[in-house]
């Protein structure tokens, strides 16, 4: 096949890419560049897209004989990712760049690119594992090492894209492992630092970020009552779960720390609340996605029209809203218009969900299996005091 090798300069796309070279495809490297201000973004290990990254990139390329190339998505990447990005946070939602990233630069813009000029598959650095179905279908699943395991943020890729994609690093035991096979084959990211963070926010301050474009709206903190216990520079800054930097002068009742419940971008308040309030017992979910052929609308229909006026059937699974997060066993059901509603079995124990805001992925697993996912639009707290929509 002619493959599509996506560099990004470290150490996991490099050994993507010598694994799909070994495997004897016809490998073309090509690096992303997402800036056309390449000084906005960081240097060193904080992001994916440091100046120095397309050097890497080249040298690896270098060392596996295989041609490089640049290619320039700089203006999608502002209009999908980072205007998203804003967007969210201005409706005092809480936006995941790196699944919109995923979901509009590497898994479309550079996939259809890629197929355009007549490549088969693109190849990337992810942990992520695909098994093929006896009908032919393809299925994402967790990888080997859960640790590293990325299945969260791939999960809005969709069937067509997957049935294109390539994870070479699925079978990798650990990242020890996987540094020490880039090493031995001579790939000087070896040693690299992993990314983290935004890559676009180039000193990881991202309430910083944030007041440059919105600039200070002041504001007041409230508790659930509506008392005033605080006030702050903009309530775009603020994301549900969040407990530091609230600089409220007045303590708890309780004298136990509270936490970010709800953030209302037309009030322009904050709520705070105890922990306790953060447990969720629903939360209702928009834009949904199948991976999987028997799950979704009309038990296994995944193209359920926005008209469409009859929830489905329950389906018992497991869903997770951060990356690296934990697990917790629900039910879901599909409503109209591509939305779900998703209710944790509160008696299978386990962590529940906690501190879920609205714009997170909600990612729905059958055991290792990658059902589907939607972004989160309301939830619905444990406290009988309090119900929060998004």
């Amino acid at each position: 096949m002619r493959v599509l090798a996506a560099l990004s300069g470290g150490v996991d796309s490099a050994v993507a890419a010598a694994r799909a070279v070994d495997a004897g495809h016809d490998v073309v490297g090509v690096h992303m560049a997402l800036s056309r201000n390449r000084d906005q973004f960081r240097t060193g290990s904080r992001g994916c897209c440091s100046i120095e990254d397309a050097g890497d990139a080249r040298r690896a390329a270098d060392v596996l004989g295989i041609p490089y190339y640049v290619w320039d998505l700089s203006e999608r990447f502002e209009e999908t990712v980072v205007a998203d990005f804003y967007a969210e946070y201005a409706a005092g939602r809480t936006p995941n760049p790196c699944v919109r990233c995923n979901e509009h630069i590497k898994f479309e813009a550079l996939l259809d690119k890629g197929l355009a000029l007549g490549f088969d598959a693109v190849c990337t650095g992810h942990y992520a594992r695909i098994e093929d179905r006896a009908d032919g279908t393809r299925e994402l699943h967790r990888s080997a090492d859960l640790a590293k395991d990325q299945s969260y943020v791939l999960a809005v890729m969709g069937p067509d894209r997957l049935a294109r994609s390539m994870f070479p690093l699925c079978d990798a035991a650990s990242k020890d492992d996987v540094r020490a096979e880039a090493a031995a084959r001579g790939l000087g990211v070896s040693a690299k630092p992993d990314s983290y963070d935004i890559c676009f926010v180039a000193d990881g301050d991202t309430q910083g970020f944030l007041r440059d474009k919105f600039g200070a709206r002041p504001g007041d903190i409230v508790d659930a009552a509506g008392r005033v216990v605080g006030a702050h520079d903009g309530a775009y800054a603020y994301t549900v779960g969040q407990r530091k930097g609230l600089a409220i002068g007045r303590p708890a009742p309780d004298g136990k720390p509270r936490y970010v419940l709800e953030v209302q971008p037309v009030t322009n308040r904050v709520v705070v609340g105890p922990a306790g309030d953060l447990e969720i017992a629903a939360l209702v979910a928009d834009d949904a996605g199948w991976l999987a052929h028997d799950a979704g609308p009309a038990a296994g229909d995944v193209g359920q029209a926005a008209g469409d006026a009859v929830p489905g059937p329950w389906i018992a699974c497991s869903a997770q809203v951060r990356a690296h997060g934990a697990t917790a066993a629900v039910r879901v059901r599909t409503l109209p218009g591509r939305a779900l509603r998703v209710e944790v079995d509160r008696d299978a124990g386990g962590p529940g969900l906690r501190g879920v805001a609205p714009g997170q992925s909600v990612v729905l697993y059958d055991g290792t299996r990658v059902l589907g996912q939607a972004t989160v639009s309301a939830t619905e707290r444990v406290t009988a005091t309090a119900e929060v929509r998004g």
